[in-house]
């Protein structure tokens, strides 16, 4: 079962220096309990993406072109009001800075309760219980007592478990995840994917997880795509594409990965900057910077192109031993 269909989408934002291209004809689907890794450099707009799918652009920024499908809704033509129902409950998101969702000025339990009585007639006992459960669920101790803190009484790491537990509250139909275990240290990181996978798994929760770290979806997703310049240029299983690069970028992702590599080895480095979304070069965008680059490359962008096992690149020049 289809939840998410994203054909074509374009988020342009219009400033002095120029139209901001940040999302540029940006397609996937993501079915009932599917994890996608979303992977690229800051600035490759990933988390536009993101705010796209919830209509959270603001200006200079909007949604251009293009149709977003969440169980069969188009929520780029959906009213104000109907909108807001689905955030939070339907459609849920985990912001990279959990300040971003907690108010500074109430207690985490009057939070916490609010967003489940904003979406289910239920008591306040009955929404209180349920906000234990998610805050016992994401490893925060002592649950009861931390619930009448204030989110300044917790570390940031704290904080940042207590949105990831605000947005397991209604169980969503999708989770927009962006690089939430950033703040969070190792052991809780492996304790959050995993409750997250278990999720996926026995409610059939979509996830759509942000992230630079291409290490991380490794054990989590179950597709990755890649972005570069407002583009995905490489998609497909992730066992396939971390196996088997096939867009250059994606290789220079996973040679930057300490202990990617033989014992020893230097770390591999992509060559150059990512380049100014205002001003992008004619071409495939990551033609300045890559190796592989020839005069087509340099003046025309590629299209994409599928192969027999599902994966779909933007590349005049695959890598071998991946999609040809």
């Amino acid at each position: 079962m289809t939840v998410l269909s994203v054909e074509n989408l374009q988020t342009h934002f219009f400033t002095d220096a120029g139209v901001v291209k940040a999302v540029d004809d940006v397609s996937f689907t993501l079915n009932k309990g599917e994890v996608l890794g979303l992977v690229g450099e800051s600035g490759s707009g990933k988390t536009v993406t993101g705010f796209s799918i919830l209509r959270l652009v603001d200006a200079p920024g909007r949604v251009t072109g293009g149709t977003i499908r969440f169980l069969g809704q188009d929520l780029a033509t959906l009213p104000d009001r109907e909108m807001r129902r689905l955030r939070g409950h339907r459609i849920a998101m985990i912001f990279q800075d959990p300040m971003m969702t907690l108010n500074p000025v109430l207690r985490i339990d009057t939070q916490m309760i609010e967003a489940v009585q904003a979406h289910e007639n239920v008591s306040k006992k009955a929404a209180r219980d349920r906000a234990i459960q998610a805050l016992a669920r994401v490893g925060i101790p002592s649950p009861q007592e931390r619930l009448n803190a204030y989110p300044h009484q917790f570390s940031g790491g704290m904080r940042q478990r207590v949105a990831i537990a605000i947005a397991l509250l209604n169980g969503p139909d999708l989770i927009i995840a962006d690089e939430p275990t950033t703040a969070l240290d190792v052991t809780i990181q492996s304790q959050i994917l995993a409750e997250v996978q278990d999720l996926a798994r026995e409610t059939g929760t979509a996830l759509i997880w942000i992230t630079h770290d291409l290490a991380v979806v490794a054990g989590l997703a179950d597709r990755i795509a890649v972005m570069y310049a407002g583009r995905i240029v490489e998609s497909g299983a992730a066992t396939s594409i971390l196996n088997a690069p096939s867009h250059p970028y994606t290789a220079g992702l996973l040679g930057s990965i300490p202990g990617h590599g033989r014992r020893g080895d230097r770390l591999t480095q992509i060559a150059g900057m990512a380049p100014n979304m205002a001003n992008l070069p004619a071409g495939c965008a990551f033609a300045p910077r890559c190796s592989y680059a020839d005069t087509t490359c340099h003046t025309r962008a590629p299209d994409v192109s599928s192969s027999h096992d599902g994966r779909a690149l933007r590349c005049f020049h695959p890598l071998r031993g991946g999609a040809e």
